[in-house]
């Protein structure tokens, strides 16, 4: 399984990302340290996700770039505010780890973990589906463009079989 995680790190300093806003989740432990450690970057833990939205909105029209960094589970919480990013035209950067798809062993996530790409689409936000970890990295430097230049929202969702299967371990 490859590191993808450093990659896309990389990717965030080099587009210069400020702004980085996450709810806690296993799949972006790495991601999220390495952005908690870099002096350049802000990270903010967020109680839901949907509060990462106005954050970043805020960050945008201070003049910093941000990502968004979550789960699958979260993206339902966040359907009402994706109206917010279209109507102003701020741009959307989401790295979205999946649940409800390989391996899957919560029930409880399967409603959303097979959904959120679909939802994401209609509230007007473009995907991708990762399916490999060395792709993962070149998703986002390639959705860096888009975001930042055009005000697009993309969401580069990185599949369940990417990361480590998850249990409820002793």
């Amino acid at each position: 399984m490859s590191e993808w995680t450093e990659d896309v790190f990389e990717v965030l300093v080099s587009a210069g990302v400020r702004q980085a806003a996450y709810v806690p989740d296993m799949g972006l432990k790495r991601l999220i340290e390495l952005c908690r450690a870099e002096s350049s970057m802000r990270a903010v833990s967020l109680t839901t996700e949907e509060e990462g939205l106005a954050l970043l909105c805020g960050a945008w029209i201070g003049g910093d770039r941000g990502v968004l960094m979550m789960q699958s589970s979260g993206v339902g919480n966040c359907l009402n505010m994706l109206s917010l990013t279209r109507a102003c035209e701020i741009p959307l950067l989401m790295i979205v780890t999946m649940r409800g798809q390989h391996h899957e062993f919560n029930p409880w996530q399967n409603p959303m973990g097979q959904n959120a790409q679909g939802y994401l689409e209609t509230a007007g936000v473009a995907t991708r589906m990762i399916e490999d970890g060395a792709a993962v990295g070149p998703a986002v430097a390639e959705a860096v463009g888009p975001v930042f230049e055009e005000n697009a929202r993309i969401a580069i969702m990185v599949h369940q079989k990417v990361m480590p299967v998850k249990t409820f371990g002793k």
